[in-house]
Parts: structure tokens; sequence; C-alpha cells
């Protein structure tokens, strides 16, 4: 069983924000190496900015939820 209260998932919500940290590195790296090599946004900074969005929906929700008994 967990220790954790019904309700509670600040600590969830804490390793999610630190996932969409790690999502904007990532796509920082990628617009960096696309803008010096002259191209244009790529695909794959499109879907984790889809990404980021989904994580960060979810930590938001887990720390709605503590104060929605």
């Amino acid at each position: 069983m967990s220790d954790v209260t019904s309700g509670d998932h600040n600590d969830l919500a804490d390793r999610l924000d630190q996932v969409v940290a790690d999502l904007d590195e990532r796509s920082f790296d990628l617009l960096r190496e696309a803008s010096a090599a002259g191209r244009g946004r790529p695909d794959e900074d499109r879907r984790l900015a889809q990404a980021r969005r989904a994580v960060e929906k979810a930590a938001h929700i887990l720390r709605g939820a503590a104060g929605d008994d």
C-alpha cells in the first residue's frame, strides 16, 4: 500500500514537471541544430511539443485533484 493520502499527488506532478523540462531541453537542441543547418522546424519538435502539452496537463490535473474532495 502507499503512504500517500488520497488526492495528494504533488510528488507525481513534480516528477512530471521535470519531464516537461527534459522535453523543453530536447526541443531546444533540435531547434538549435535545425537553425544551424538552415532547416525549418523539424517534425520531431512538433511531437515533442505535443508530448510537453500532454505532460503539463497531467501535472496540472494531479495538482488540481488535491482540492477536489
